[in-house]
C-alpha cells in the first residue's frame, strides 16, 4: 500500500541532497564566488623627462611622493593580510564544526519518522538551517581566501612598482649629478682661459726628453717655432678640429700610453675630463697663452701645480678613434694654429 508520507520523503530528499548555496548581496562577485579577472600590473606613470631643465627638483619630489604612496599602500595591505589570518582560522574552525553537525543530522535519515509528522518536519527544518549556516561559513571562508590572494598579488605589484620607481629615481639622480658635474667642468674650462700669470720667469727646456739641449728663459710668445714637441719620437701629425673651438688643432698619432709632456713651463689651469676633448690638461704659460692637451689616457698633474718644459703631464689615450693626442695652442679663448708654434 502506498504510504501517505511519500511526498514528504521526496521533499526531504530534495532538501538533503541539494548543493550548498552561498548567500551574498546582489552584484558582489567576490562573495558569490564568481571568478575574478586576474589583476593586471598597473602601468607605471611615464618617466618625467630628464631633459626638462626648469624643475628637476620637482620631478624628483613627484617620484618621492609616488614611492611614499607605495610604502603606505604596502603597509596597509600587510596590516589587512595580518588581520585576515586569525579571521580565516576562526571561520575555518566554525565551518568544520558545522560540517560535522550537518553530517550527523543528515545521517539521522528516517529516525524522526517514528515521532510522527511534526517531528519529521522539525527535523527537516533543523537540517535546512544547518545546511544554510554551513553554506554561509563556506562562502565566508572562500571570500577571505580570495581576499588574501588579492592582497598577496597587490603586494607583488607594489614591489614591482617600487623597483621601477627606484630605478627611475636613480637615473634622474645620476642625470642631475652628471649635469651639475658637467656645468662645473664647463665653468672650470671657461675660467682656465680667463686668468693668466705674467709669464716672466718660466724656463723652457728643449730636447727630445726634456734634456738641456737648449735652454731659453722668457715669455711663451718668444718661443714660437721652438716649443717642445708634446710627445717624444716620431709621430704622425695632421690638422684637426674639435666642436666648440674657433680654430684648428693637431691630431698627433702615437702609441697608446706614450708619455705626453709640457711644451713649455707653466701652471696647470685645468685637469679633468671635458666633452669631446676627453681627458684634458690645460697649461697656462703666461700672458694669456695656453696649451691644450686632450684625448689623454691618464692625467698626471693637478690643477694649480707648476710644471717645467718637458715634464710629463699624462699619456696618449684612445677615445674610440685610435690612439692620439689632440693638441691646441690658444691665445685667451682664441684657438690659433699650433703647427707654427711647434716648428712644423
Amino acid at each position: 500500500m502506498k504510504s501517505r508520507y511519500s511526498p514528504w520523503f521526496v521533499a526531504l530528499g530534495l532538501v538533503l541532497t541539494s548543493g550548498a548555496v552561498v548567500h551574498a548581496a546582489p552584484g558582489d562577485k567576490l562573495a558569490r564566488g564568481e571568478p575574478q579577472a586576474p589583476s593586471e600590473p598597473r602601468a607605471m606613470p611615464p618617466h618625467p623627462s630628464l631633459a626638462t631643465p626648469e624643475s628637476p627638483a620637482l620631478a624628483l619630489a613627484a617620484l618621492d611622493r609616488k614611492i611614499a604612496d607605495l610604502d603606505a599602500e604596502e603597509a596597509s595591505s600587510k596590516k589587512e593580510l595580518g588581520e585576515l589570518g586569525p579571521k580565516l582560522a576562526e571561520v575555518h574552525g566554525r565551518t568544520l564544526s558545522r560540517g560535522r553537525a550537518f553530517y550527523k543530522l543528515s545521517r539521522a535519515g528516517m529516525l524522526p519518522v517514528g515521532g510522527g509528522f511534526d517531528a519529521l518536519v522539525t527535523h527537516a527544518m533543523r537540517v535546512e538551517r544547518s545546511r544554510r549556516a554551513l553554506s554561509n561559513d563556506l562562502g565566508e571562508e572562500k571570500r577571505l581566501r580570495m581576499r588574501g590572494g588579492d592582497l598577496a598579488r597587490n603586494l607583488e605589484r607594489v614591489a614591482r612598482d617600487r623597483v621601477s620607481l627606484a630605478s627611475q629615481r636613480n637615473a634622474m639622480d645620476a642625470a642631475r649629478l652628471a649635469m651639475a658635474d658637467e656645468q662645473r667642468r664647463q665653468v672650470a674650462f671657461d675660467q682656465a682661459f680667463t686668468q693668466s700669470t705674467s709669464g716672466g720667469g718660466y724656463v723652457a727646456v728643449y730636447g727630445g726628453n726634456g734634456a738641456s739641449a737648449d735652454v731659453a728663459i722668457g715669455a711663451f710668445s718668444a718661443a714660437r717655432g721652438r716649443l717642445l714637441f708634446p710627445v717624444a719620437g716620431r709621430a704622425e701629425t695632421r690638422q684637426a678640429h674639435r666642436e666648440g673651438t674657433d680654430g684648428p688643432g693637431l691630431e698627433i698619432r702615437a702609441s697608446l700610453g706614450t708619455p705626453v709632456r709640457s711644451v713649455f713651463a707653466g701652471r696647470v689651469a685645468f685637469a679633468d675630463r671635458y666633452g669631446v676633448y676627453g681627458k684634458l690638461v690645460i697649461l697656462d704659460h703666461g700672458e694669456h697663452h695656453y696649451s691644450v692637451s686632450g684625448n689623454l689616457g691618464s692625467i698626471d698633474v693637478k690643477v694649480g701645480g707648476e710644471v717645467s718644459a718637458g715634464e710629463r703631464i699624462g699619456t696618449v689615450g684612445d677615445e674610440g678613434h685610435g690612439a692620439m693626442l689632440y693638441f691646441e695652442v690658444r691665445r685667451g679663448t682664441e684657438t690659433i694654429p699650433a703647427g707654427p708654434w711647434l716648428g712644423i
